[in-house]
């Protein structure tokens, strides 16, 4: 058995890289279009708080008037803790407010004696899909509780 080999003179060209293929179906935004994908990144990325700046309770271990809110318009579910200012003590944990839930009542978590106690709410932002928080916010608050 013989084989024959051969040597090819010519030098091989080779083209490195890859080239933008011929456009098929894609077709250029109006206006309109446009503006619409840019307001509804700009709708996902706001976030109204909507907090009473007092919570009055009859005693520091029964339900009381505070006020939540969550606005329909948030694109995020939050969960809103508040501490006391003097010693960071955290007094009320609301669990997931949903957009467009609000809080009206509620318990404290630790009972407090008479007195008015000034606190911080801090929303605490989370993705809605994800769960993973985002972000937070801040607002003071005065806590009243009567007897």
């Amino acid at each position: 058995m013989y084989y024959y080999f051969t040597q090819q003179e010519e030098p091989v060209r080779i083209v490195s890289g890859d080239y933008l293929p011929d456009a098929k179906e894609a077709q250029k935004m109006t206006d309109k279009q446009i503006k619409a994908a840019e307001q509804k990144m700009v709708d996902a990325s706001k976030f109204n708080m909507v907090i009473k700046p007092e919570a009055t309770f009859a005693s520091g271990n029964e339900e009381g008037d505070i006020y939540i809110q969550n606005p329909e318009h948030n694109a995020y579910p939050i969960n809103v803790v508040i501490a006391l200012d003097e010693d960071g003590k955290e007094v009320y944990s609301s669990g997931a407010v949903e957009p467009g839930y609000e809080i009206k009542n509620a318990v404290l978590d630790v009972a407090l004696a008479k007195g008015d106690y000034p606190a911080t709410a801090t929303f605490n932002i989370y993705d809605p899909v994800t769960k993973q928080k985002q972000g937070q916010v801040q607002a003071s608050i005065m806590i009243n509780v009567l007897a």
